[in-house]
């Protein structure tokens, strides 16, 4: 199994937050929008499209990755549990077994499925509360 890695949401200041992190933590930061995915953004007002989609900041082994919510996302936003636990399979059989034990008396937000990114992609809470996101990408050829 890969690296399980802290996943945070903002509501809009993903850049901000993350470039600060960046400034303290060090390493290497990279963003993509929603308006990057012409899948996603064609549906989606304009301020929407500048939100950060995805923020990786990479240090050597330390990742920390992050995401603006969109406007008018079910949910809400509360600071202090606005996290989630990314697990990092291996291959896709790791990932459906890993899915499968998660899923005992969770609540699927989102099922696996292949994402706009090129991964196979599902997010959950599981029983006790946690969130949880499995994004398995293949290797590339």
């Amino acid at each position: 199994m890969g690296p399980l890695i802290t996943y945070l949401n903002f509501d809009g200041n993903c850049r901000q937050v993350m470039t600060f992190y960046q400034q303290c933590l060090g390493g290497e930061l990279t963003f993509h929008t929603f308006g990057d995915m012409p899948e996603m953004s064609a549906a989606l007002p304009d301020a929407a499209k500048a939100r950060i989609m995805h923020a990786n900041l990479k240090n050597g082994a330390a990742v920390l990755m992050a995401s603006d919510t969109l406007p008018g996302m079910p949910g809400t936003l509360t600071k202090g549990t606005n996290f989630s636990i990314s697990v990092q399979p291996q291959s896709v059989e790791e990932l459906d077994r890993i899915w499968a034990a998660f899923s005992q008396g969770a609540s699927i937000e989102q099922p696996l499925s292949e994402a706009p990114w090129g991964a196979k992609f599902g997010m959950l809470t599981d029983q006790f509360g946690i969130q949880w996101m499995f994004n398995y990408e293949s290797p590339k050829s």
